[in-house]
C-alpha cells in the first residue's frame, strides 16, 4: 500500500489538518497539490515541502466556483501528469442556533462542505476515469457525520451529506477501480476548534474549559483531542489501500467519542 509517485489533491491545505496531510502525503512520495482559497499560504506551504526535498504545488481554488475548480485540477493534471488521490478537506465553521442561524450563513456552510466536496469530485473523477489506472477519493466528514451537537445544524447536515455522496460515488465509480470513503475526525486542535470555544463559551454560558472538557472532549475514553497527524495518517491509509474492498466507508478516528 502506498501513495509513491501519485498525485494528491489536497483542498484546505494550506493550514491545520489539510497541511498535515499535505506534509505526510509528500514525506510518503506523493505528489502534492496544496489547493486553498489563499493562495499565498499555498504557496507557502507547497514551498515548505519542496524545501524538504518533496513534490508540491501550491494553487488557488474556492471550492464553490466550478470554474476555479476546473481550472486548478486541469493545471495539477498537467503539472503532474495525472490525478490519482482527491481529499476534499476545505471547511469552515459556524457556530448559532437554528433559530438565530442567517440562511445566508446556512448556504455558505453547505456550499463549501457540500458543493465543494461535488465539484472537485466530479472534476477529479473525469481524470481518473480517462487515465484509467483507479484513483481513492477521501472526504473530509467528522463525528458529525454520525452525531448531532447543538449549534452546528449546518455542519451536521453538511458532514452527513458527505456520506451519501461517498457512497454513491463508490458505487458509480467501482468500474473504473476508483474509491470514494469518510473520514471522520472528532475535535481536532486546529485554528477552526479553538474559534469554537469562545463562541460556544458565551452561547452556552459556561467557562472556556468547561465547552473543553465537558462539551468537546466529554465522551472521549482519554480526554484528549484528535491530532493533525492521527487524521493524515488514516487518509494515507485508505489513499494507499490497493482495491475496492475498502470503498464506500466512514473511519472514525475520535478517541472513542463515537463507536460504530
Amino acid at each position: 500500500m502506498s501513495v509513491q509517485n501519485k498525485t494528491a489533491v489536497i483542498t484546505g491545505a494550506a493550514s491545520g489538518i489539510g497541511l498535515e496531510i499535505a506534509h505526510v502525503f509528500a514525506a510518503n512520495g506523493a505528489n502534492v497539490v496544496i489547493a486553498d482559497l489563499n493562495p499565498e499560504g499555498a504557496e507557502k506551504a507547497a514551498a515548505e515541502i519542496r524545501a524538504k526535498g518533496g513534490q508540491a504545488l501550491g494553487l488557488a481554488m474556492n471550492v464553490t466556483d466550478e470554474v476555479a475548480v476546473n481550472a486548478g485540477i486541469e493545471r495539477a493534471a498537467k503539472h503532474f501528469g495525472s490525478i490519482d488521490i482527491l481529499i476534499s478537506n476545505a471547511g469552515i465553521q459556524i457556530v448559532k442556533p437554528v433559530n438565530e442561524l442567517a440562511y445566508e450563513d446556512w448556504k455558505r456552510m453547505i456550499a463549501i462542505h457540500l458543493d465543494g466536496a461535488f465539484l472537485t469530485t466530479k472534476a477529479s473523477l473525469n481524470h481518473m476515469y480517462a487515465q484509467g489506472t483507479g484513483g481513492s477519493i477521501i472526504y473530509m466528514g467528522s463525528v458529525h457525520s454520525k452525531l448531532a451537537s447543538v449549534l452546528k445544524a449546518p455542519y451536521v447536515a453538511a458532514k452527513h451529506g458527505l456520506l451519501g455522496l461517498a457512497r454513491v460515488v463508490a458505487k458509480e465509480a467501482a468500474p473504473h477501480k476508483v474509491k470514494a470513503n469518510v473520514v471522520c475526525p472528532g475535535f481536532v486542535y486546529t485554528p477552526l476548534v479553538a474559534k469554537q470555544i469562545p463562541e460556544q463559551a458565551v452561547t452556552l454560558g459556561i467557562s472556556e474549559d468547561d465547552v473543553v472538557k465537558k462539551v468537546m472532549l466529554k465522551d472521549t475514553v482519554d480526554g484528549e483531542f484528535t491530532t493533525t497527524a492521527d487524521v493524515a495518517a488514516c487518509c494515507l491509509f485508505l489513499a494507499g489501500f490497493e482495491t475496492l474492498a475498502l470503498t464506500g466507508q466512514s473511519l472514525i478516528v475520535s478517541h472513542g467519542w463515537a463507536m460504530e
